[in-house]
């Protein structure tokens, strides 16, 4: 019998019987009929830890830019438009989509990300692949928490 592949892409598979999310530090491998209770979730946007610091060195480079350039305000007003905006978007982190689930008794993440398309890719594929698998739809609604 051939394996039947739903996704294949390059941080995640989902076959006929495993679940595989590649991270940078780990591969994780589930098998899919032992997933129960799978859910998505949307975590929110929030600051990185780094941002302050960041914000911090810009005003810092302006002040300094300011006292050495004093005829020239022009070329700080161009800097902070710059650098502002710059600021601003490395401030926050974009949200990340999750699958939660129960596998052998225990809550895991089966996969994390922050692009939406992709991330509807894999959880299509694994509802694809539960569906398949001839289990009852209970403990499979998908419901966004």
């Amino acid at each position: 019998m051939r394996q039947r592949t739903y996704y294949h892409g390059p941080d995640a598979m989902v076959t006929d019987d495993l679940f595989v999310w590649r991270t940078v530090s780990a591969q994780h491998t589930f098998t899919v009929r032992e997933l129960r209770n799978v859910g998505l979730v949307q975590s929110p946007a929030r600051m990185r830890p780094f941002a302050p610091a960041l914000a911090v060195g810009v005003l810092f480079a302006a002040v300094a830019g300011w006292t050495l350039l004093p005829t020239h305000k022009w070329y700080i007003a161009g800097f902070l438009a710059v650098a502002a905006p710059t600021v601003m978007a490395l401030w926050r982190q974009p949200g990340r989509w999750e699958l939660h689930a129960q596998y052998r008794s225990q809550a895991v993440v089966l996969y994390s990300a922050s692009d939406a398309r992709v991330f509807n890719q894999v959880s299509r594929a694994l509802r694809r692949a539960m569906e398949d698998s001839g289990r009852t739809p209970r403990g499979y609604g998908l419901a966004a928490a």
